[in-house]
């Protein structure tokens, strides 16, 4: 099971992009579009709440050197990518948090609730 798919339930989109185009968001008839703040931009170019942590959870699902550790979470606030719970080693860690950071719209990542062991 892929990151996708444990956190969010989402089966992974045909088009999904870690870092997509924004889609224009429609706003009252007399004024012109407004643009998505880049940590509420989805999988594919929506806005999306929790657009961020899915993109990284994307990310993670696309780097061949991150499987699913089913012991970690990904969430976000704000702009910072939030990772909770456990992993197995310093080196993935510092894998994830280095791919977390390369997301759009990701300023920081915060890994101060994962533990290692």
């Amino acid at each position: 099971m892929g990151w996708l798919k444990r956190l969010f339930g989402l089966e992974k989109p045909q088009d999904a992009q870690v870092n997509p185009t924004p889609q224009p968001v429609p706003q009252a008839a007399t004024t012109a579009t407004q643009s998505i703040p880049p940590e509420r931009l989805g999988l594919n170019g929506e806005y999306d709440q929790s657009g961020l942590a899915k993109r990284v959870a994307l990310a993670f699902d696309q780097d061949q050197q991150l499987d699913d550790v089913n012991t970690l979470w990904v969430a976000q606030t704000g702009s910072t990518v939030v990772l909770k719970g456990k992993v197995p080693s310093q080196d993935i860690l510092n894998k994830m948090t280095s791919v977390a950071r390369s997301v759009n719209g990701a300023t920081d990542v915060d890994t101060n609730q994962v533990t290692i062991g």
